[in-house]
């Protein structure tokens, strides 16, 4: 009786690569990670929380303050992509 050939399983992207596009790109970290709903749902958000808090933030507050609530997104984003990349990787290479 003959065996049942398995494919042999794609290594993931290594966390640092995932994390330097999670940086260039927001959102697209997600996408790297095969969760591409994530990625636009941290991209609206991103977007929704920068506009939000730009037209609450008053004249004397600077860029950085008038955008915080999309920036702040954005680094959770940053950290969301490395951590599953680190998690996808980690299963890879013991085998799980």
């Amino acid at each position: 009786m003959m065996s049942i050939a398995q494919k042999p399983v794609k290594a993931p992207l290594h966390p640092v690569v995932v994390l330097l596009i999670a940086l260039v790109l927001p959102g697209v970290g997600q996408v790297v990670n095969n969760t591409p709903s994530r990625g636009l749902m941290m991209l609206f958000f991103m977007l929704m929380l920068g506009v939000i808090t730009f037209n609450l933030a008053g004249p004397e507050i600077s860029v950085v303050g008038k955008f915080s609530g999309g920036l702040f997104i954005y680094a959770l984003s940053v950290i969301d992509a490395y951590y599953w990349a680190r998690y996808r990787w980690e299963r890879f290479r013991r085998g799980v």
